[in-house]
């Protein structure tokens, strides 16, 4: 039995079930102009809608909207449905569904995508599948070699159409604990050691000559050559060498 579930203000534990049979009949009364048989037959396969939108729970994405882009999948199918296609409804309906459904996630999303690499990257999807039903472990490898093409090029397609994940993401939750995903990132060159580290450095220079901070901010922070450094300061490039290591001395004794 169907949960109840409220979408777009429809109850969907109340969607009605239609047979085959007047599946049939209304479809053939809608395409006579019947505007009543029109609605019975949207409403009586909303449930169609409704198993497809579940398949994209995950997605982080409005369920309201998803449902609505599902429903305006099932309009263009009931619109450009023949008679004599001599198929299931829901067989021709299905691929309109999703596909407005993926139009819309694609759409929404906030990074936006080169069609190109979109069209590569649902290639490889469809490779991966033939993989996986011929029982076959789908790997970059393996799809590279069966698209003739770099692994590098399935890499960044794949990555391009992941969805992006927030930095507040909460990835565990316990006794009201939450640990975000920023929370587990790190950078080796900030870490509290680094930060120290920079932090010595800034008040042992501050000990130093104007002369001698400014020398080391010329070699070592604007990558300037002794030379350099003797023409713009007005000294010999000896004196700038000799107050460099004077004024590293004096550094390392004060952080040591």
């Amino acid at each position: 039995m169907m949960q109840k579930v409220v979408i777009c203000g429809v109850d969907t534990s109340g969607l009605p079930k239609l047979t085959a049979k007047e599946n049939d009949e209304l479809m053939k009364r809608l395409k006579e102009g019947d505007e009543v048989a029109r609605e019975q037959f949207i409403v009586g396969n909303m449930r169609l809608v409704l198993s497809l939108v579940k398949r994209f729970w995950a997605k982080n994405a409005n369920a309201d909207d998803v449902f609505q882009a599902g429903c305006v999948g099932l309009i263009k199918a009931i619109d450009h449905f023949d008679l004599r296609f001599q198929v299931k409804f829901s067989t021709y309906a299905v691929p309109m569904i999703l596909g407005e459904i993926k139009r819309y996630l694609r759409d929404g999303n906030s990074l936006r995508v080169a069609r190109s690499i979109r069209d590569t990257a649902y290639k490889i999807l469809k490779v991966r599948e033939r993989l996986e039903e011929r029982d076959e472990e789908a790997t970059i490898e393996k799809i590279a070699s069966e698209m003739q093409v770099c692994e590098r090029e399935v890499v960044y397609a794949l990555d391009a159409i992941s969805d992006p994940v927030s930095l507040f993401e909460p990835v565990y939750n316990k006794s009201g604990d939450t640990l975000q995903l920023m929370d587990q990132l790190y950078d080796e060159g900030q870490s509290d050691e680094i930060w120290t580290e920079h932090v010595a450095l800034r008040e042992a220079m501050a000990h130093l000559g104007e002369r001698e901070r400014k020398i080391l901010t010329l070699r070592y922070f604007e990558g300037k050559t002794q030379t350099e450094i003797s023409a713009e300061v007005g000294i010999s490039q000896a004196q700038v060498s000799r107050l460099e290591k004077n004024a590293l001395c004096s550094i390392r004794a004060e952080i040591s």
